[in-house]
């Protein structure tokens, strides 16, 4: 089965928590803390494999958690580093933030690695923690929380050309002609349902890859039909061939057919109409095809190269058209910029590491990465790594804007599910 599109669930590793414990030998007198740290947890890693050709397994296992480090040990020793978990998607998968729609990576060769999510950093034992105000400290930190993300995998094919057109224009017949890819071809009406690649040999010794497209019909870039199903495979292709029936076997306007298609390519985002195309007027043996040719070209003012695929009438020069015009043109560029996540060095002042809203409950709701990442690290069942927590929140300056949100002695205070009270 074909899937090129999925949406999953990743999840890093939560790093080890470090531990407590002391040094307790003969003749060591004041032996002191002696609690290691956590090990890393592991990250999510994408990686190309150009063995694969759709995006099925991540279809069926949406969601994706690395394994946590491992906890500090006794003696000073760290835990062990978890093992990054690896995912592998065919080369030319383009992953998205589905959150914010900005592209993550785009993974366009084999063995191409890319770290989506990045596993926590492991927490501090007390032998880390250990300095001059707390010689010997009976806390520690748990270990960071992972990252976490929805991702959306899209797969683009990889193809130099790709082939338009209307179904039944004779794609396939075309690409199975010039190369050794072998679609569905039949004398009954049909569309191709996924993108066939082939790769063409041209008679001087130059090679590219042609993409047999799905078919596309009026209102494709609205979705369409195959819709967007289709116009996502051409965007990596640097030079488009629109076939044209130009016998109408259908009974349709080979011209009609022709500027719809490319009023699909017009409209959609990528706006595809603008890299170089190469017109073939296929089916050039049979009746009314140079009737349909003469009038065709009354209304378009493009080179037109007349093939047969059925019969490989004429096929290598449309082979020599595509590998000149190939070797002209200069890839374009796959995203648009709001796509993109273009890190922008100018100086702005920092942002608050927190939020604070009152909800209608009365409870003061606090929220922050910063602050979240500090609380899922504390151990609260350590009085003194409670009063720690207390003052970096300090250090934040949560309770300075609590105090402008008109908050009261008693008043609560939600740190993510945890409550408690404010004392001033």
């Amino acid at each position: 089965m074909f899937i090129d599109l999925a949406k999953i669930e990743v999840e890093a590793g939560k790093g080890g928590d470090g531990i407590v414990a002391y040094r307790r030998e003969l003749k060591v007198e004041r032996g002191g803390p002696y609690g290691g740290n956590g090990g890393k947890g592991g990250s999510v890693i994408f990686v190309g494999d150009e063995g694969l050709s759709t995006l099925l397994d991540l279809r069926y296992n949406p969601k994706i958690k690395a394994t946590p480090g491992e906890k500090g040990r006794n003696k000073g020793q760290y835990g062990a580093n978890a093992e990054d978990t690896y995912v592998r998607v065919p080369v030319g998968t383009t992953i998205f933030d589905d959150e914010t729609n900005k592209v993550i990576c785009d993974i366009t060769e084999n063995k191409q690695e890319f770290v989506v999510c990045k596993g926590g950093r492991g927490g501090r034992g007390n032998l880390a923690l250990a300095n001059g105000t707390y010689k010997c400290p009976d806390f520690c930190e748990k270990g960071e929380p992972g990252e976490k993300k929805t991702v959306r995998c899209e797969l683009r094919v990889l193809a130099d050309c790709g082939l338009v057109g209307f179904p039944s224009v004779g794609k396939s017949t075309l690409i199975a002609a010039v190369s050794s890819a072998r679609p569905k071809i039949a004398a009954y009406h049909f569309t191709t349902l996924v993108p066939n690649l082939g790769m063409v040999r041209v008679p001087d010794g130059r090679d590219f890859v042609m993409a047999d497209l799905p078919g596309i019909i009026e209102g494709a870039h609205d979705g369409a039909g195959l819709g967007l199903q289709f116009l996502r495979h051409i965007e990596r292709c640097k030079v488009i061939v629109h076939i044209v029936d130009m016998a109408a076997v259908d009974g349709r306007d080979p011209l009609e057919d022709f500027n719809i298609i490319n009023n699909e390519l017009k409209e959609y985002k990528m706006n595809l109409s603008k890299r170089p195309m190469i017109v073939v007027a296929n089916k050039m043996d049979l009746p009314n095809a140079k009737e349909n040719l003469i009038e065709f070209k009354k209304h378009v003012d493009l080179p037109i190269i007349e093939i047969s695929a059925m019969a490989h009438d004429n096929l290598n020069e449309l082979l020599y058209k595509i590998a000149d015009t190939l070797e002209t043109t200069e890839a374009f560029s796959l995203f648009e910029e709001d796509e993109l996540d273009v890190v922008e060095y100018t100086f702005k002042e920092e942002e608050k590491p927190f939020t604070i809203e009152k909800q209608d409950d009365g409870v003061y709701n606090v929220r922050g990465k910063k602050i979240e990442k500090i609380f899922a690290m504390t151990d609260f069942d350590s009085d003194i790594a409670r009063a720690r927590f207390a003052r970096q929140l300090r250090s934040f300056g949560v309770d300075d804007e609590l105090r402008k949100l008109g908050v009261q002695n008693g008043d609560l205070v939600r740190i993510l599910d945890f409550e408690f009270e404010f004392i001033d």
